[in-house]
């Protein structure tokens, strides 16, 4: 499967529909996240699935349970200042990384409680699944 082609399909039909994707991720939760590359320096979008804690909007570096984390992740730890579109809506926002501890614990639970296949991607991986909050910025 190539994941940019699946990616660039999700990112127009969110960009088409107010948000709102159809096929596995109906009703789903997503965003799309602008990041600056870690490397190149150019912007890159992804679509992610999210919940929320009070104003932050939470993300996990999941990756399907791979071994590495995602490119979108790498970006973030190197340059935290994003763009999230939600629904309509495009803010800036700022990204704050929880590699472990009980933040990371809790907020990585939490989704896991509403979407149980963040539960499998632990149990795939080796690696200590990181969690990303984003506030919007003022």
């Amino acid at each position: 499967m190539d994941y940019n082609d699946f990616n660039k399909k999700i990112i127009e039909e969110f960009r088409a529909n107010g948000g709102k994707v159809g096929g596995m991720f109906a009703g789903a939760p997503m965003l799309l996240l602008t990041t600056t590359g870690a490397k190149s320096g150019k912007q890159h979008t992804v679509p992610l699935v999210h919940t929320t804690d009070g104003d932050r909007l939470v993300v996990i570096a999941s990756k399907g349970g791979a071994p590495s984390h995602p490119h979108w992740y790498r970006n973030v730890v190197a340059s935290p200042n994003v763009a999230i579109e939600r629904g309509t809506e495009t803010f800036q926002a700022k990204a704050t990384v929880h590699p472990s501890g009980p933040e990371r614990d809790r907020l990585y639970a939490a989704q896991a409680r509403l979407m149980p296949n963040f539960a499998e991607y632990e149990k795939q991986t080796t690696r200590k699944i990181p969690v990303v909050t984003f506030e919007r910025q003022r």
